[in-house]
């Protein structure tokens, strides 16, 4: 068998005879047959269509899981139902740390979901707005926004 971390490909007598392959794609399990001519190209644009299929799974994924808020308690409702978020950040450490202490939760809202507080995970090249209009989403905090900056829970 010949093996990618995409697909597996079968090799058999009946195979070998008839001058083909067994392509096996792994996000699927999808089985096609692949005539030993052009065999090369064929295996890199079956890649290339696993790999599409994959990110775009992904990126839909992905953006149908991420919010933006600049509201503290919308904030606290969006990670309990497994969100990341977009929110104005000001930047300072102390901030950070209380976002993450403050938005842990203490009941169990759901046995599957964690309990603990958002922690910063990026600040993303495409920002959904001015943060610097907006004041930081940790309560109490006076400062504006210097950036969105992408927060969620670990699983």
């Amino acid at each position: 068998a010949v093996v990618s971390t995409q697909s597996t490909g079968e090799i058999g007598p009946r195979d070998l005879k008839n001058n083909q392959v067994v392509a096996v794609r792994r996000d699927t399990g999808v089985k096609a047959t692949l005539a030993n001519e052009n065999l090369a190209e064929q295996l890199q644009t079956l890649l290339n269509n696993i790999h599409d299929d994959m990110y775009n799974k992904a990126l839909k994924e992905r953006d149908e899981n991420m919010a933006v808020t600049s509201d503290w308690e919308e904030f606290c409702n969006l990670l309990d139902q497994k969100k990341i978020i977009q929110a104005p950040y000001c930047g300072a450490i102390p901030c950070e740390d209380a976002i993450k202490k403050e938005s842990a939760r203490t009941e169990v809202v759901d046995d599957k979901a964690p309990a603990m507080g958002a922690k910063s995970l990026c600040i993303p090249f495409d920002q959904p707005g001015d943060a610097t209009t907006e004041t930081c989403i940790r309560p109490g905090c006076s400062k504006r926004g210097t950036c969105y900056t992408l927060f969620g829970r670990s699983y």
